[in-house]
C-alpha cells in the first residue's frame, strides 16, 4: 500500500442497542487536477444534474427504509461557529483530506454539488448514516486492515446504500456493499429463499474487500477501483481505451457510464462530509440500539424471530436489525451449512440455557403452519415447481426471474398449457 496511507488504529466493534438503530504517489498539484476535471466536465452538466437528482431520490428512499429510520433522535448542532459553505474553505480542507490518503480527492464544481446534498440540503440524513456508521465503521476498518486496503473504503458503503444493510437497487444489487447475485456468488455470498448473505454485513464486507483488492490488482489505482465497483472492470478498461489510453479517472470520465461518472465524485464528497461533517455543525445522531453489547449464537434447529422475541424478550424489529440476511425472519437448516443469530449478550447467554425448550417450541410453531412455510430453493439451483391453481408459465417466470422460454426448453413444452399439480423444472434467478 501507498507509504501516504493513514495507519489508523483499528478497534474491535462494540455491537449495541436498546430499542424502545487515487493515484499513489499524487505529485500533482490540486490545481491542475481541477483544471483537467473542469474541461472535462464542461459538456456533461446534464448529465451530472440527471445523476443527482437521481442519488437524491435513492439516498432519500434507503434512509427512509433504514431498520432504524424511526428510532434516531437528531441531535442540536454541536458547534458554536458552524464553518461557511465557501470554496475556500472547501479547497482547504479537500487539500487537507488528498494529503492523507491515496485516493485523488479533489474538489471541483462537481464535487461541490455533490457536498452540498450532504453538508446544506441532507443535514438530517447525513446525521443519520453518522449514526450508522459508528455502528459499522469499526467492523469495515478490521476488514479492511486485514486485507491492506485504505481505510476510507468504508465511506464507499455510503455511496452504495446509505449504511442500510437491506438496501436494494432496482436492478437488484443488495446489502450494504450492494452485491449482484453472480458477483457476490464468486466470493461466496450464498442465496436462498430464506437467507441472503449479500445482507450479511460481515460476509459482504470480506467480500467487499476481496473484490476490490482484487480490482487493485488490475488497475493499480484506487479510484478505478472505485469506478470498476460501479461499471465493472470491462467498461473501465473501455473507457481507458476511448481514452487514448489515459489512466487518470478525471481523464477518463467523460468515456465512462453515466451513473460511474458520478460516483467518484460522490464518494469524494461522502469521505469528506463525514470527515469533516462536525466542523459544520453536523454530528451522528442518537440511535441508542447501537450502544448494546452483543453476542453471536449457532443456530442447530429451525427457528423463527417470534420464538426469540416470546422466550426471550428480543423485539422482532431489533432482531430483524441485527440479522438482516434472513428474509422472513426464519432460520433455516441447510445441510452444509452454519446458520448463527446475533443477539444482545443477556438473551444470547440465556438461549444457550434455554435453546432446547426454544427449539421444541419452534418445532411446534412450524407443524403447526406447515402449509404457509415457503420452500427452501437455492438461487440457480435445479428446483421443481409444483403448479397451483389460477397459475400461468408468466407467473412462473416472473416469480423465479426467467423468461417462459426458458421454463419451456428446460421442461420441453411445446406450448403454454399446463394443468394444476404438474411439476415443472426451474432454475431460479431471483427467489
Amino acid at each position: 500500500m501507498d507509504s501516504k496511507a493513514i495507519n489508523i488504529r483499528v478497534l474491535s466493534p462494540v455491537f449495541a442497542g436498546l430499542l424502545t438503530l487515487s493515484t499513489f504517489g499524487q505529485e500533482a498539484a490540486v490545481d491542475s487536477y481541477i483544471a483537467v476535471a473542469d474541461s472535462a466536465l464542461a459538456p456533461t452538466t446534464d448529465l451530472d444534474s440527471v445523476a443527482l437528482h437521481a442519488l437524491d431520490e435513492r439516498l432519500a428512499r434507503l434512509d427512509s427504509e433504514h431498520l432504524m429510520f424511526a428510532f434516531h433522535n437528531l441531535p442540536k448542532v454541536d458547534t458554536i461557529s458552524p464553518l461557511p459553505l465557501t470554496d475556500s474553505v472547501f479547497e482547504h480542507y479537500m487539500a487537507e483530506l488528498d494529503a492523507k490518503t491515496p485516493f485523488e480527492m479533489i474538489y471541483n464544481p462537481v464535487v461541490k454539488r455533490y457536498l452540498e446534498r450532504y453538508l446544506k440540503y441532507g443535514t438530517a440524513r447525513l446525521s443519520r448514516m453518522m449514526a450508522h456508521g459508528q455502528y459499522y465503521f469499526p467492523m469495515f476498518e478490521e476488514h479492511l486492515d486485514k486485507y491492506d486496503i485504505p481505510l476510507e473504503i468504508k465511506y464507499l458503503a455510503v455511496v452504495e446504500s446509505a449504511l442500510n444493510p437491506k438496501a436494494q437497487s432496482y436492478v437488484g444489487a443488495t446489502g450494504l456493499w450492494q452485491f449482484m447475485y453472480s458477483t457476490g456468488k464468486l466470493y461466496d455470498l450464498k442465496v436462498n429463499s430464506y437467507v441472503d448473505d449479500r445482507n450479511d454485513p460481515l460476509k459482504s464486507t470480506e467480500a467487499a474487500c476481496q473484490y476490490m483488492l482484487k480490482m487493485y490488482d488490475v488497475f493499480e489505482d484506487w479510484n478505478l477501483v472505485l469506478a470498476a465497483y460501479n461499471s465493472g472492470p470491462g467498461n473501465v478498461r473501455k473507457a481507458i481505451r476511448r481514452s487514448g489510453g489515459k489512466t487518470s479517472y478525471w481523464e477518463i470520465r467523460p468515456f465512462l457510464p453515466r451513473e460511474t461518472s458520478a460516483y467518484v465524485p460522490l464518494f469524494i464528497a461522502a469521505t469528506y462530509a463525514m470527515e469533516y461533517g462536525n466542523l459544520y455543525g453536523i454530528g451522528p445522531a442518537d440511535i441508542p440500539v447501537y450502544y448494546l453489547e452483543t453476542d453471536t449464537v449457532r443456530v442447530t434447529q429451525q427457528l423463527h424471530f417470534k420464538q426469540i422475541q416470546e422466550e426471550l424478550g428480543v423485539e422482532e424489529a431489533l432482531m430483524e436489525f441485527l440479522n438482516p440476511q434472513y428474509k422472513y425472519n426464519i432460520v433455516p437448516v441447510v445441510k452444509g451449512q452454519d446458520y448463527c443469530l446475533s443477539l444482545p449478550k443477556d438473551a444470547a447467554n440465556h438461549f444457550r440455557i434455554e435453546q432446547d425448550s426454544i427449539y421444541k417450541i419452534a418445532e411446534s410453531y412450524f407443524e403447526s403452519r406447515a402449509s404457509s412455510i415457503p420452500d427452501l430453493i437455492q438461487m440457480n439451483k435445479r428446483t421443481v415447481h409444483r403448479i397451483k391453481s389460477g397459475e400461468t408459465l408468466g407467473h412462473i417466470a416472473g416469480k423465479y426471474g426467467v423468461r417462459v422460454s426458458e421454463i419451456k426448453r428446460w421442461n420441453g413444452l411445446k406450448s403454454d398449457m399446463i394443468r394444476v399439480g404438474q411439476r415443472i423444472v426451474v432454475y431460479p434467478r431471483r427467489l
